[in-house]
């Protein structure tokens, strides 16, 4: 297909002694089927790319080369395409993409310390234009951009109303406070729901939510009796009992001393969605109920619906899909805007550290991680600091499975063995398309961020690096809004 162009490096393998280098080959721009062909294949077989898991537009290969000069293109969905952020070939062939392999005392012909950071030179009488990736320029947003950005989006949120955010049909699942706490841990868990609203018949109204912390702290204040956790122990506790109990532990007292329950936080249909949004993230809570009372002493409230950052980001993504022009900053890549968790590269100090665990580490430490760090989830990584998989305070609701609650101790549970448990649990809440780990990639652009949190379950993307899946950091929905709301 490009003729002459082309070089026969394919020929000269490892049978001839040469060392081969393992390199990786990254298409990062979508598609359903990926292939790559080069001069090292002779540009006769087409090697498929695979997607990388959790970033379903990033496809992948490792092939092993020659030391020398390589051309390559892929094949997507049937059309030729070549990367134009990588070194490209000009030719009579068409484009192509190529790379320099290094050898034992080789040097790239044509490469001198004066000409590393762009260069041209001459190779099968075709133009090479080249860039060090390293001294990528990254394009920066003005102060004006921003700011514009910010307005609109502000603008957008306060004319737009919860009720909104009601989907045309579903359904809110409440919790009788009188309900031993094991039932509802049950309910959570059959239903595959993070948390419910909490109604107490006797007041007749909604008093507080029941989410995934609040099991997160029976256990550990259960853990530290010195006994193993039995279902007797969850028994005695009804979630009234425990929202009082809670509160001693918070040492929330009312003015005569006696402790008192957190009061709930909750919206009205009509309740604009900054205001809601701004509510979320103040109260630090993964949702709040949206509550209707036609009286006006409040009586006989409706409960509609569980508003959350994700309903609110996907009312921003929906607006703003065909205008993404008016929001600057949708297409700035994440790594330039200050959003989200990083891991601080060498020599740079970070004021908020990114938590990490590692497979054999308790589950008891996972938890006591998850309330100190006053975070949602953790990565879980390997030696390499590679992305295995993530611990969330909903996945506490896999305990219920098969009673697992009374058969363990916090401290002897690994978080492999916990993350086992709900391998086979029925709740959807978390996984969207089969996938527990969402991930992203430095490069992308705050829109493509924006638009995969908006998918409900995901409330957090883990920043890796191509192909190693190295963690590089983190991006929850809270970073989302607080940086668009300039908080």
């Amino acid at each position: 297909m490009f003729g002459s162009t082309l070089d026969s490096s394919r020929g000269n393998s490892a049978a001839s002694g040469q060392l081969l280098t393992p390199t990786r080959f990254v298409w990062p721009y979508g598609g359903r089927r990926v292939f790559l062909s080069g001069s090292f294949t002779r540009w006769t077989e087409h090697v498929p790319l695979s997607p990388l898991e959790g970033c379903p537009t990033v496809f992948q290969v490792i092939c092993n080369l020659t030391p020398g000069y390589h051309q390559y293109k892929f094949f997507v969905d049937g059309e030729w395409r070549h990367d134009e952020h990588q070194p490209f070939v000009s030719g009579n062939g068409g484009v192509v993409n190529t790379i320099f392999i290094t050898g034992p005392d080789m040097v790239p012909t044509g490469f001198s310390p004066e000409t590393l950071g762009r260069s041209n030179m001459d190779v099968d009488d075709v133009f090479v234009q080249t860039a060090d990736s390293s001294q990528e320029t990254i394009p920066r947003m003005s102060g004006a951009d921003l700011e514009v950005s910010r307005h609109r989006i502000s603008v957008l949120l306060s004319t737009r109303t919860a009720y909104e955010l009601l989907p045309e049909s579903g359904k809110v699942i409440a919790l009788d406070v009188n309900l031993p706490v094991k039932q509802a841990f049950h309910i959570l868990y059959e239903q595959g729901i993070p948390l419910a609203p909490l109604w107490d018949f006797g007041k007749g109204q909604f008093v507080g939510v029941l989410g995934p912390l609040d099991f997160i702290l029976i256990l550990r204040e259960l853990g530290t009796h010195g006994s193993n956790l039995t279902e007797e122990e969850l028994e005695t506790h009804t979630i009234a009992a425990w929202k009082e109990g809670k509160a001693h532990i918070s040492r929330q007292y009312d003015g005569s001393g006696r402790p008192y329950p957190r009061p709930l936080v909750q919206v009205g249909p009509y309740d604009n969605l900054k205001d809601v949004a701004l509510k979320i993230l103040q109260n630090k809570v993964a949702a709040v109920p949206v509550i209707y009372s036609s009286l006006q002493d409040g009586s006989y409230p409706q409960l509609l619906h569980l508003a959350s950052l994700s309903g609110i980001l996907k009312c921003i993504c929906r607006y703003f899909r065909h205008s993404s022009s008016s929001l600057p900053i949708l297409q700035q890549p994440i790594c330039s805007i200050p959003l989200g968790t990083w891991v601080p590269r060498i020599g740079e100090s970070s004021s908020k550290p990114l938590a990490t665990l590692r497979p054999h580490a308790s589950l008891g430490s996972a938890l006591s991680l998850l309330v100190q760090a006053e975070v949602s989830s953790i990565p879980v990584v390997d030696d390499n600091d590679s992305l295995i998989d993530i611990y969330s305070r909903s996945d506490i609701t896999a305990l219920a499975k098969d009673k697992a609650y009374a058969q363990i101790h916090l401290d002897d549970m690994t978080v492999h063995q916990a993350l086992q448990l709900g391998q086979d649990a029925s709740p959807p809440y978390g996984i969207f398309n089969g996938q527990r780990c969402h991930m992203c990639l430095r490069s992308d652009s705050l829109l493509k961020v924006m638009e995969r949190l908006a998918n409900p379950g995901v409330r957090r993307l883990v920043i890796v690096e191509a192909g190693s899946k190295r963690v590089e950091g983190i991006i929850s929905l809270s970073d989302v809004f607080q940086f668009l709301l300039g908080l």
